[in-house]
């Protein structure tokens, strides 16, 4: 199979390759500027929603995000940690520390670049809708959840990650309120809105957390913040390590179903980043590429001491908005967030954790689709199941499992709606005892043709649609709902696309079904691509490749000489 170059192309690549003049240069660069800045609060607020330092948030989108961008198949996306992966990474982290995060992450990233190099990038998008908006709206639910404990200022020494354990720390103490939290999350909230209400290209969150912080320094207000729960934020980028000594056989046994969700949230988030972005720009991105340097940023980020990252629609959109056209400014959005790192790592400290609190519930708010969520329980039955169940396991079991569930879900869902659209159904023309054009047709010695009649005793069926484990079974019905056993079967198989194991074991024991009933079996017009897996497989051998007519007249001819010597 020859190697398509073009596809594996960096979009770095392709747009020096068009040429980048200094205009394009200038855009990409402010708008680079402008996320990194706006950047700066989020990714530290994810990653203390997600239960590690903040420092690591900073690493992520430094790291990954430079080279998502430099790798990646996508122009404009703009990739770190994001909100989808705060309640995942927190569940992981409470169960088996930041150690059991690494190799999860480690092994995803393994995933995605093995799903790019074997092309799943195109078929993600099969995933249907109630899927994707039964999670993300989960997974808002749990992050607006979750922030409530430094919405209030709780004092919980341990947060729980599961849903009820949570609710119950809650309650317990909920003494510990320090009213001064909710006041300074309200008002980072409030102002974030009103500047929203003025202007989306308003930086609110960043201007919220400069004024909030401001407020708490000079007025000491008695709230926590960054640096005095997790002392001051580094300076500089810690040495790149790769952690061997955390892998081993069993870790990787224990953390591969968390692995397997971290790598299809991951894949579902970035190719709908680029989805959007395209739809915004016009531009055509390259999924299994995209995949493959989501895998290899999220490598790095480990390396570095981050935490998952993939593509984020919000820091996206925004640079779209600013022009950015390039991948360059994705890169230098990376490049500003390592600049303002070290020049600001002691006022980022600063930062009251119930500010960072409120913007998380912003991008909760902002991630959740209740209004497709309430369309979608408007819709048909095998939907709302689908829905309702991806998103309670969400909120109320964890991701892993969400994710893992919602996944089987959408193949039975698929093999559902194919299992309807393909049919087995009786082909009927002309019968000769009963129609005198057949007669007369015979007289003139005139071959049996598709358009000619059926001879008495041969049943002529045909099926309609992929032919596959999930109407295998329908064979049989077939010979059950016959009142008198034919002579002569007759399968028809022009509008088969494809055919699978079961599909073929299926055709083996029908035949061997017709044998035992002293019914001769025909196969007509299988497509040719059908009839290269039945022939590679040994089935076509197995029936006798005299049993196989590439048209029904053939057949047809065939099953009358069959019918005249009984």
């Amino acid at each position: 199979m020859k190697f398509d170059l073009e596809a594996f192309t960096p979009k770095t690549a392709v747009c020096l390759r068009e040429g980048y003049s200094k205009k394009q240069l200038f855009n990409d660069l402010t708008a680079g500027i402008t996320v990194g800045v706006i950047s700066l609060p989020l990714v530290m607020a994810f990653a203390i929603g997600a239960g590690v330092d903040p420092a690591r948030g900073l690493f992520t989108a430094i790291i990954a995000g430079f080279l998502i961008s430099l790798f990646g198949g996508s122009r404009v996306s703009i990739s770190g940690p994001t909100g989808a992966f705060v309640v995942i990474i927190f569940d992981i982290v409470q169960r088996q520390g930041y150690e059991g995060l690494i190799v999860a992450t480690l092994l995803a990233a393994l995933i995605l670049i093995t799903m790019g190099l074997a092309k799943c990038g195109s078929y993600i998008r099969f995933i249907p809708y109630p899927v994707t908006c039964g999670f993300t709206t989960g997974i808002a639910t749990s992050l607006f959840f979750n922030q409530m404990k430094d919405f209030w200022g709780l004092k919980i020494p341990h947060p729980k990650a599961e849903f009820f354990q949570r609710l119950a720390q809650y309650i317990e103490y909920k003494d510990s309120v320090n009213y001064a939290a909710p006041l300074i999350a309200a008002f980072t909230l409030a102002l974030i809105l009103l500047l929203r209400r003025v202007s989306r290209k308003i930086p609110g969150a960043i201007i919220a957390t400069i004024l909030a912080g401001m407020l708490v320094y000079f007025f000491d207000i008695p709230v926590d913040t960054i640096e005095k729960k997790f002392g001051p934020v580094p300076s500089s980028l810690p040495i790149p390590s790769f952690p061997w000594e955390k892998i081993s056989f069993d870790t990787i046994q224990l953390m591969f179903p968390d692995a397997i969700a971290i790598a299809l949230l991951c894949a579902i988030e970035s190719l709908l980043c680029a989805v959007v972005s395209d739809g915004m720009l016009g531009f055509r991105h390259k999924p299994n590429l995209e995949l493959i340097a989501q895998g290899i940023g999220n490598v790095g980020s480990i390396i570095f001491g981050g935490i998952p990252a993939t593509g984020a629609i919000a820091r996206t959109t925004a640079s779209v908005q600013l022009n950015a056209r390039t991948p360059f400014a994705g890169m230098f959005s990376a490049v500003t967030l390592f600049i303002l790192m070290v020049m600001l790592a002691p006022l980022a400290g600063k930062i009251p954790l119930a500010t960072l609190a409120a913007i998380l519930i912003f991008v909760a708010y902002n991630m959740a689709e209740f209004d497709h969520f309430k369309n979608l329980l408007k819709g048909p039955k095998s939907d709302i199941v689908v829905l309702l169940t991806t998103f309670s396991l969400t909120v109320f079991i964890d991701l892993t499992v969400a994710v893992q569930a919602g996944v089987l879900l959408a193949a039975f869902l698929f093999l559902k709606h194919m299992s309807e659209k393909t049919t087995i159904k009786v082909y009927e023309f002309m019968r000769k005892e009963s129609s005198e054009e057949g007669k007369k047709d015979q007289e003139d010695g005139k071959a049996a043709k598709e358009s000619s009649v059926i001879p008495s005793g041969v049943e002529v069926f045909e099926i309609d649609g992929p032919f596959f484990f999930g109407v295998a079974d329908l064979l049989n019905e077939v010979l059950r709902r016959l009142n008198k056993k034919p002579t002569v079967f007759i399968l028809r198989l022009p509008h088969v696309p494809l055919i699978d194991g079961s599909g073929m074991q299926a055709l083996k024991q029908f035949y061997k079904k017709c044998k035992g009933l002293k019914i001769e079996f025909l196969l007509s017009e299988v497509r040719p691509d059908v009839m290269h897996i039945l022939q590679k497989s040994g089935v076509k051998k197995a029936i006798g490749s005299e049993r196989f007519f590439p048209t029904l007249e053939e057949a047809l001819k065939k099953a009358n000489e069959i019918v005249l010597l009984h």
